[in-house]
């Protein structure tokens, strides 16, 4: 059960949200209580991507958050397209660290030496690491519990590469005919 980091991951999984007009303050950026809301979102997806044929209404690998840490270092606005990279940082016996980077999708980094073909990864405009603790129980009594082998595999391989976009960034190529 290490707790030691997992490497980086190169190809994570990735959720694409658009920014709502209900998730905008009235300084016309994402309210900071949203962020949370759309890591929820994409924890969901990365487990559904890490663990096909998973139900979350069964009971059979439930989580519950224990810390969220949240970094802002730009807004996103009305309209914006998210591009939420989520992947498995660490696991102890009963609980798993998930880091999330959020980006504007399609947008360049703001530092003056990136270049589309750089191969640079654009900078995150928020991160956030969240601890989740695998529990289990019956008629509303939680207790965590240890992560099994099987699922700590799929977690730590965490949908890698799977793309989920709820945004409607990536066109869509319909056959003619």
């Amino acid at each position: 059960m290490s707790k030691q980091p997992l490497a980086s991951e190169p190809n994570p999984f990735r959720y694409y949200l658009r920014v709502r007009y209900q998730d905008c303050d009235s300084q016309h950026v994402v309210f900071n209580a949203r962020y949370g809301d759309y890591l929820d979102l994409a924890i969901s997806e990365f487990l559904a991507a890490s663990m096909p044929g998973r139900d979350p209404f069964n009971n059979t690998f439930e989580i519950q958050l224990k810390t969220q840490t949240i970094e802002w270092f730009k807004p996103a606005r009305y309209q914006d397209v998210l591009e939420i990279s989520t992947f498995a940082t660490r696991f102890g016996r009963t609980s798993f660290h998930i880091h999330f980077d959020l980006r504007i999708a399609g947008r360049p980094d703001s530092r003056p030496d990136w270049r589309p073909d750089s191969g640079a990864i654009p900078k995150p405009i928020v991160t956030a690491e969240t601890v989740y603790v695998h529990v289990s129980g019956a008629n509303g009594i939680w207790k965590s519990t240890t992560i099994p082998d099987d699922a700590r595999a799929l977690l730590a391989e965490g949908g890698r590469g799977k793309i989920i976009d709820h945004a409607g960034f990536f066109p869509i190529a319909v056959p003619p005919g």
